[in-house]
């Protein structure tokens, strides 16, 4: 277990360019492979590891490292994650610098910025599925919109899409939205007990 959670966040450290949001599916892709982690516990998983302090990446990592393996698999998945970066930095980072302005480095770069985009867009898809949808059927009396086979979880969707109007169209700290937002879930808890669940 230690030995394929290492191998998974030294393959995802590896090949992740962009940031910890870049890494989100690739993340997602492990964990449901191996099973480590249930999909909805996981949108939960991000939620935690973007509020603590640090980077995402770092923070997921270790949270589904001791979910899966405790203490000593939380160890493991971030030595895993972080040692890629950390060991290319310390082989090319000055190389890198006195290669400003050149047309191959800034062709490899722009060839990867697309990749990184479309890497975060599907972060935002796997969590947005697992955060607005209620699945075949509303849990507990939540209301839904239903679309199909599937649900719209709608006090969901409607503060998802007032913390992002207050995000676009004010200053405010994204800490307080997502305290606010926190706040919104209690109050929405009281009238219907199943959500969230």
């Amino acid at each position: 277990m230690m030995l394929q959670l290492f191998l998974a966040f030294l393959r995802i450290g590896s090949f992740s360019f962009g940031g910890g949001y870049a890494m989100i599916p690739l993340i997602a892709a492990e964990v449901e492979q191996y099973g480590w982690i249930e999909p909805k516990t996981f949108a939960d998983v991000i939620a935690i590891a973007e509020m603590t302090p640090g980077p995402i990446a770092i923070n997921l990592a270790t949270f589904v490292g001791f979910k899966t393996a405790g203490f000593f698999g939380s160890a493991v998945a971030t030595i895993g994650v972080v040692l890629p970066s950390l060991l290319l930095i310390l082989l090319i980072g000055g190389w890198l610098r006195r290669l400003r302005g050149n047309p191959l480095k800034e062709a490899v770069f722009a060839g990867i910025r697309p990749v990184v985009a479309g890497l975060i867009a599907s972060a935002a898809f796997l969590v947005g599925k697992g955060t607005l949808l209620a699945g075949d059927s509303a849990p507990m009396g939540v209301p839904a919109l239903r679309l199909g086979a599937f649900a719209l979880d709608i006090p969901s969707v409607l503060i998802s899409a007032i913390c992002l109007a207050v995000l676009l169209k004010s200053r405010l700290h994204p800490g307080a939205v997502i305290l606010s937002a926190a706040a919104l879930g209690i109050l929405v808890g009281i009238p219907f007990p199943g959500f969230g669940r």
